[in-house]
């Protein structure tokens, strides 16, 4: 049975909002209640982000109040006790720290109160204020502070050029990293909003070490405003839709060369059948499959005669292109779309005996493929199909 709780425990427990009652007959105390909850809800976030929560100014308001509250408990016995069989993660004795708020942070007296947290008898750990951070106001400040861009008209274009290229997929959005590069004509969405750094000024280290500037940065709804780089860095990452816009050349769909920070996504592989198939036979040289995938082309296609996606039979490699940043899914889905007039409708039998009709063999010329890869890449791609009797592309 836990042992009392002594005043200066229930004044710890006191500043976790936790009321000191007397315990329930057959039952736990509110204040017991309480306790359990407030680590499970640890527990979730450590099970969500697969760590601790952490100190830190530029963390999420939550994660620094679990910090908080996980630094008291570890300091209560009873609480050790009291959760003892819920500490699956290890958490309260034998965890990872949560680490230590740096010297130039609030201690954590004043970063409960900072936090908004609600220590009153009418409310929980978890009851908030509309309470922010110094940083916090700051960052919402700089993004709020946006004035009419007067010269817009110059810039208007660029917003639409950008559009039309995201649409064609000559560019892209990616979520963004702290490692991506801010720079003068780099692309944001940030806030549901495109956004431009026009202009960059002179570089200078903040009290904290770090490099920051004062940029321009124009918005598509003809705003601007003069912010800090590291703001325009923090209000992406804690944007969950905030998302880079790649440069044309950074990332096309098949690419030769990729740059370091591009996601490899997987190949495209042209194969031909080596299927005795009359069908096959009769056309050998215009039979080819059209698939993507994230393994190599000689794992995707070891033991190809005994899968009816192959014919039942051995193939050999055409063509590959390398893809990165985009979806397979999608990508597989758009090519399949332009060659469909030209599928091949042929049913074989697996070798259980059962029919299957595979559906990514086409009558198409290699350099039919190639072109239509091209045009992927070149973003024009949009309204073309081929046509089997021309062996060309057309508009649909």
């Amino acid at each position: 049975m836990a042992k009392a709780f002594t005043d200066e425990d229930d004044a710890l427990l006191d500043e976790l909002g936790v009321e000191v009652e007397t315990k329930r007959e057959g039952g736990r105390t509110p204040r017991e209640e309480r306790i359990i909850a407030g680590f499970e809800e640890i527990l979730r976030f450590v099970e969500e982000h697969g760590r601790p929560p952490q100190h830190g100014q530029d963390r999420d308001i939550f994660e620094r109040l679990y910090a908080v509250r996980l630094d008291r408990l570890r300091e209560l016995p009873e609480a050790l006790e009291l959760l003892n069989t819920l500490d699956h993660q290890k958490l309260l004795s034998g965890g990872t720290p949560t680490g230590n708020a740096s010297s130039d942070e609030l201690d954590d007296d004043e970063l409960l109160a900072q936090l908004g947290v609600d220590v009153s008898s009418e409310g929980g750990v978890t009851d908030l204020r509309h309470v922010r951070t110094a940083t916090e106001r700051r960052e919402a400040e700089e993004i709020a502070n946006r004035d009419k861009c007067e010269d817009f008209d110059r810039f208007k274009p660029l917003f639409q050029q950008v559009q039309k290229e995201l649409d064609a997929g000559i560019r892209q959005t990616r979520p963004f990293e702290l490692k991506a590069e801010i720079r003068p004509g780099s692309w944001f969405i940030v806030g549901g909003q495109k956004a431009y750094v026009a202009e960059a000024g002179k570089a200078f280290t903040t009290p904290q070490g770090r490099t920051d500037a004062r940029l321009r940065v124009i918005f598509d709804n003809g705003t601007e405003s003069n912010m800090l780089m590291r703001s325009l860095q923090r209000a992406l990452n804690k944007d969950d839709a905030g998302r880079r816009i790649t440069d044309p050349e950074a990332g096309p769909l098949f690419s030769g060369e990729r740059e370091e920070d591009d996601q490899p996504s997987g190949t495209i592989y042209v194969l031909r059948s080596k299927s005795n198939h009359p069908m096959v036979a009769a056309h050998r040289d215009v039979v080819h499959k059209i698939g993507v995938t994230n393994l190599k082309v000689e794992q995707r296609i070891a033991g190809a005669r005994l899968q009816p996606t192959f014919l039942m039979a051995d193939v050999e490699v055409v063509a590959t292109y390398e893809l990165y940043n985009i979806s397979r899914t999608k990508l597989e889905n758009l090519i399949h779309r332009v060659f469909s007039p030209a599928r091949l409708e042929i049913t074989i039998e697996d070798r259980f005996g059962q029919p299957v009709t595979p559906r990514e063999w086409f009558l198409v010329p290699v350099f039919i493929i190639d072109e239509v890869v091209e045009k992927i890449r070149e973003g024009t791609i949009t309204g073309y199909v081929y046509d089997p009797k021309t062996a060309s592309l057309r508009h649909s």
